[in-house]
């Protein structure tokens, strides 16, 4: 595995211009927006399109969907240019290469874990079953598809993950520089992931709080090297 310079840092779940701003200020590399409507912190393609045009050069847009159409995500491909896609709920390998195909923009896919035993959880098989996806995001496997603010026993997974991995899952500044610290050589690369750990009320992020996780990622970075 070889080392990285820097941690990636994606933030999820944004609803409001200043927020975005915030977030891109403070160094995020990835923003989030997640189209599914039963989540509290939903947006419509419309807002999400809006939203993502604030973004600075080299600010990614990702768009959160859960089990969704392939014509709902061929449309928010159309409204977001460049956005990447992420996908959350139950879809296959095969789906999410499809759509991958079908819009041109690399994937995501959520590995959700299970709060118990991680080791009920082969995370080597799901990383081969999805070997077209550009990253595995690892998420507490929670009601309502993420978003929980629950944590999962990071010692149990596996120390040799062929894929590049995106650690989720109720990080906060608080806990993000012991996730990276104990992943950090578990896969091909190792980027992080955080919408409740932000917030101020769900969907509502607090910029405080944004400019501590940042802090957070770079001290524990500059701790491994």
């Amino acid at each position: 595995m070889n080392p990285q310079q820097r941690t990636r840092i994606k933030m999820c779940g944004f609803t409001r211009e200043a927020d975005v701003l915030a977030a891109c200020a403070a160094g995020a590399d990835a923003i989030g927006f997640v189209l599914y409507p039963p989540s509290p912190r939903s947006v419509s393609i419309e807002r999400a399109a809006e939203l993502a045009r604030l973004l600075p050069a080299f600010a990614l847009p990702v768009l959160l969907f859960v089990n969704e159409t392939a014509e709902r995500i061929q449309a928010a491909c159309k409204a977001v240019p460049g956005a990447w896609l992420q996908f959350h709920g139950d879809e296959t390998p095969e789906f999410c290469a499809t759509l991958s195909h079908l819009t041109g923009r690399p994937h995501l896919k959520a590995a959700r874990i299970p709060l118990s035993e991680v080791a009920d959880f082969d995370l080597l098989e799901f990383a081969l079953l999805h070997r077209q996806a550009h990253a595995l995001l690892l998420d507490a496997h929670v009601d309502g598809y993420g978003g929980g603010g629950k944590t999962f026993n990071w010692s149990l997974l596996p120390t040799s993950v062929n894929a590049h991995l995106v650690l989720s899952g109720g990080l906060t500044p608080a806990n993000v520089g012991d996730g990276i610290r104990a992943l950090r050589s578990h896969g091909l690369s190792l980027a992080v992931d955080v919408s409740s750990g932000i917030e101020a009320a769900k969907g509502l992020k607090d910029a405080e709080k944004i400019q501590q996780f940042v802090a957070a990622v770079r001290a524990a970075d500059a701790d491994l090297f």
